[in-house]
């Protein structure tokens, strides 16, 4: 039986040359070249067109090759078969990076500092210490929860915000409706992690960045989203970042991918635009994790990280 390849937006050819490297025994197709299509038991999938998985009739189950899935469950046709998430260190050590890397950027001042440098201006900019700084994550699962960690070693004041409560040792954590607003209210640097699922659409809209802390040691508050683009309203950002509601940030996702080269978020001075990388997914790392769901499922008949569709993650 076979596995088959459903990929979009990427080159399958580094997926294949793994997953020949480590399973030569697997027989490997790729999308739309699917042969006998009763002979798939597994589709191994990024952005697959709707419509594709239900014409399998003999799939056993759906395993995503990135962090989301939302792209998964829009299809109207989805076969009800388990679908599997990627969490593995690899993609998770990558968007910890990311997430660090981009606090670090707004804690330390440096788009004030890069613009400074365009002037030939020396410009001794106030610092404050990592502990005087409140940085909030959105999404407490491997990803955010990680990320929350490493920023609390390097002594910044982290808070989580989880749709259901979480505890996590060292980081005060909230919860649900209830605790959005007082998340929001002692938060300077807000990073969203999240899943997009219907209630998250729109959720870091103009509300969300008039709650955020004024009374902080930076400028003002920033944004850094690396979770999904239609959980933001871009319109709403770069209004926030006129009023003031919002100082800086940094998108690596957007509403629309990927962004029209007209949108005035490429020339804001205090918007940092990365190209939906923060935390790609390495082909020869990641098969591995692919081929010990398989395993796993063949065993025991589960998969681990199993999405539930109700909750969209």
């Amino acid at each position: 039986m076979a596995l088959l390849y459903v990929i979009e937006g990427w080159d399958p050819a580094p997926w294949l040359a793994a997953m020949r490297a480590k399973a030569p025994q697997r027989q490997l197709r790729v999308w739309p070249e699917v042969g006998n299509p009763e002979e798939v038991e597994y589709a191994l999938v990024w952005k697959p067109p709707h419509g594709v998985l239900k014409s399998l009739p003999q799939l056993k189950a759906i395993l995503c090759l990135g962090a989301g899935v939302d792209h998964i469950l829009t299809d109207p046709d989805l076969p009800d078969v388990p679908i599997g998430r990627i969490v593995d260190p690899n993609l998770t050590m990558r968007m910890t990076e990311y997430v660090v890397f981009q606090v670090l950027l707004h804690h330390r001042q440096h788009l004030a500092l890069a613009e400074a440098q365009r002037k030939h201006v020396w410009a001794a900019l106030e610092q404050p210490a990592a502990c005087d700084v409140r940085v909030g994550v959105m999404g407490l699962g491997a990803l955010g929860s990680d990320a929350a960690e490493k920023l609390r070693m390097l002594g910044f004041k982290v808070a989580g915000w989880s749709r259901t409560a979480k505890q996590i040792a060292g980081i005060e954590t909230f919860s649900g409706q209830d605790g959005l607003k007082p998340f929001l209210n002692r938060t300077d640097i807000l990073v969203c992690l999240l899943p997009h699922t219907p209630d998250t659409t729109g959720l870091l809209n103009a509300e969300t960045f008039k709650a955020l802390a004024k009374d902080g040691p930076l400028p003002g508050p920033a944004l850094i989203n690396a979770g999904r683009g239609k959980i933001q309203v871009e319109a709403d950002i770069l209004a926030a970042l006129e009023s003031g509601d919002l100082h800086s940030a940094s998108l690596d996702v957007f509403e629309r991918e990927p962004l029209d080269p007209a949108s005035p978020l490429w020339s804001h001075s205090r918007v940092v635009i990365t190209p939906h990388n923060a935390s790609d997914s390495d082909a020869a790392s990641l098969t591995e994790n692919v081929l010990q769901q398989i395993d796993r499922f063949e065993r025991e008949g589960r998969l681990e990280n199993a999405v539930d569709p109700e909750r969209g993650y």
